[in-house]
């Protein structure tokens, strides 16, 4: 019989969680320990590692990891692994923690402890190397080269023990999936062959069309929605996941589309963030990952299908999981459907094209949107959403205006 892919690296899953009286043991320790405060980024990171999505990675890189991924795209014990997964923290911090010592890294927002972690090493780095290896830019206009710039003067490596996922299961609930849970589900199914879809947005019609085409030669797609921050003007995931559940109901034969949420934040790193995707999702049990026009991009900083192009510049055998690569995608009014750069024959004039960004920009300007360009259970929702920002908005203008007088 067939079976789902291997956990990257070829072993089991290595979750970091701790549960039950060891977790009880190492929040008891933890209380006592000097305490970091983490970025958000970090915090998904941290829980990725704690739910085994992050497989095989025991904790943050040492310095010979971050140099051969940044360089080689390669762990320093020659594993594939395309974006470096970095702890950093201010000079005086670092200072004041002896190597070999145990440290509480706590959330960003509040003050629970997510996790311990016991410090190797102590590093620093050249950010504008790293930004130009996975960004390819060092603008800092680009959201990732300023997250990267932003961070600690230090990296701090070492093991970590997670006692948190973040409050990702209470907000989400069950679309809130772990790998272990996302294979087993995949298991009870009778699905070995799965696409994963990944997205921060919700689904328009190209989307659908995406989705479809993978189910023609899978056993089913994993639409994974990202749970993490986004950028300013980007749908909140409660929202966005709410149009998609409506769109798996009425638009997907049953059982052939599952939906699920992972807690990472975007990076926006284009071609290299399109493999870290694809190795996640190896984790989670997923054959491929569908990769269309400008994957995992933002602005005009990578063109439309580095991302296609990058999965051949690897080498064989770096991951299980593979691309699903998929043309630009429109509808097309001669053709009378959605389709493809590689199977419609017609002119520009005869597409229109279908973007998220379009799509965002016509909402929150209540301006009307095609049915060719998202179905109307979605937009109702979508509407809902803009709508209550702009009501929002206006209150806010009416109170500053009373406080003014």
């Amino acid at each position: 019989m067939p079976a789902l892919v291997n956990p990257h690296g070829g072993g089991p899953l290595k979750p970091r969680l701790l549960t039950g009286a060891a977790h009880a043991e190492a929040l008891a320790r933890a209380r006592t320990m000097p305490r970091i405060r983490v970025s958000s980024r970090e915090r998904g990171d941290l829980i990725m590692l704690g739910i085994g999505g992050f497989t095989p990675l025991d904790g943050f890189m040492t310095h010979g990891d971050w140099e051969r991924v940044c360089d080689g795209m390669k762990l320093a014990n020659g594993l594939f692994w395309p974006i470096p997964i970095t702890l950093s923290t201010d000079k005086a911090t670092a200072d004041s923690i002896r190597t070999g010592a145990e440290v509480a890294l706590v959330d960003p927002d509040s003050d629970e402890i997510l996790a311990t972690m016991q410090v190797t090493e102590k590093y620093t780095i050249d950010k504008q190397h790293e930004c130009a290896m996975v960004f390819r830019t060092t603008d800092l206009e680009h959201p990732g080269v300023k997250m990267v710039m932003e961070q600690g003067e230090v990296n701090l490596a070492g093991p970590v023990h997670v006692l948190s996922t973040g409050g990702f299961p209470e907000k989400y609930g069950a679309l809130f999936m772990t790998p272990a849970q996302t294979r087993a589900l995949f298991e009870s199914l009778g699905w070995t062959r799965i696409a994963a879809f990944q997205t921060r947005n919700p689904m328009h019609r190209s989307h659908e069309y995406l989705a479809k085409v993978a189910i023609e030669v899978c056993d089913g797609v994993l639409v994974h929605s990202l749970l993490g921050a986004l950028k300013p003007g980007d749908i909140p995931a409660e929202v966005r996941t709410a149009a998609i559940a409506t769109l798996i109901e009425r638009y997907f034969v049953k059982k052939t589309v599952a939906q699920a949420g992972y807690p990472l934040d975007m990076r926006y790193a284009g071609p290299r963030e399109a493999l870290l995707h694809a190795l996640f999702r190896q984790n989670y049990g997923c054959s491929h990952l569908i990769v269309g026009r400008d994957h995992a991009g933002v602005g005009s900083y990578y063109g439309p299908f580095d991302a296609h192009h990058i999965f051949d510049e690897i080498p064989e055998g770096s991951l299980e999981t593979r691309p699903l690569k998929i043309d630009w995608t429109f509808w097309c009014y001669q053709c009378g459907g959605m389709a493809s750069a590689r199977t419609c024959p017609h002119e520009d004039k005869d597409r229109l094209l279908v973007s998220g960004t379009k799509l965002r920009k016509w909402l929150s300007e209540g301006a009307d949107v095609p049915a060719e360009f998202s179905r109307p259970e979605v937009l109702a929702i979508l509407r809902r959403y803009y709508e209550g920002l702009a009501a929002h908005e206006r209150v806010e203008v009416k109170l500053s205006g009373h406080s003014a007088r």
